[in-house]
């Protein structure tokens, strides 16, 4: 006769944009929440895990690794999700599972579409300060998602010139409706993607994927992904971008 398995709890979260995004995933499905971010996410974080997993009919001390996008994204919005990744790994003395959040939205955009092999694309998030943060990947049927091109911080037009000659076949994420003429006249033939408001359900996808994978790192080694050295504009700086809007 078999032994009974222990339980099998996958619990991941995502506050580098303004869209705070958390899952559960048991060996009886997933339960997710999708809600406001922003300043709100370090002071509601904790609150809706515990929720979600009280929803799932588990408890903290179940969950065998911990999900949680390193970014790039919101300054405040990274160390929230580190930190608390960090800190619930150390205490329950599991793993953690760094996810990028620019795939994060490459996979929302790919369920919306549903997508199958081969599927590619760039995404391209709005990162304040008039610029970019932008990526690029492939899904794969077999091996997921690849990394064409890491997350990498630009100027609009210079992500418009340097990606001009080689263009993505599709685009996708915040930056698209705002620094859309300036993509476009280098990437005319680039379909525009919709992702869709369930951040939640991408990014369990992610983490079931990665933890499959065994790409579970020690707790120490939940840090942000930091594409940018500066994260604030001088008041000159703001006032000059104003002048130029």
């Amino acid at each position: 006769m078999p032994l009974p398995q222990p339980p099998h709890t996958l619990l991941a979260f995502d506050t580098a944009t303004e869209r705070m995004a958390l899952a559960v995933q048991t060996e009886a499905g997933r339960w997710l929440h999708n809600a406001p971010g922003g300043a709100q996410a370090s002071a509601e974080l904790l609150p809706a895990a515990q929720a979600l997993l009280q929803r799932a009919g588990r408890r903290m001390q179940d969950v065998v690794a911990i999900g949680f996008g390193r970014g790039p994204g919101a300054f405040t919005g990274l160390r929230t999700s580190c930190a608390v990744a960090q800190g619930l790994a150390f205490g329950l003395g599991c793993p953690v599972l760094p996810l990028d959040s620019l795939l994060l939205v490459a996979e929302q955009a790919r369920r919306e579409a549903g997508a199958g092999a081969g599927f590619e694309l760039a995404v391209t998030m709005d990162a304040r300060m008039g610029e970019i943060y932008a990526g690029r990947y492939r899904h794969d049927a077999v091996g997921g998602w690849t990394v064409l091109q890491p997350p990498a911080l630009w100027a609009p037009d210079d992500l418009a010139r340097a990606w001009g000659a080689a263009p993505p076949p599709r685009v996708a994420g915040s930056a698209v409706p705002l620094f859309g003429p300036a993509l476009a006249a280098l990437w005319p033939a680039a379909q525009r993607l919709s992702v869709g408001d369930d951040r939640a359900a991408a990014l369990i996808e992610l983490a079931d994927h990665a933890w499959r994978a065994g790409a579970g790192v020690d707790a120490a080694q939940a840090l942000p992904l930091y594409v940018r050295d500066k994260v604030a504009q001088t008041t000159a700086e703001r006032a000059a971008a104003r002048s130029a809007a």
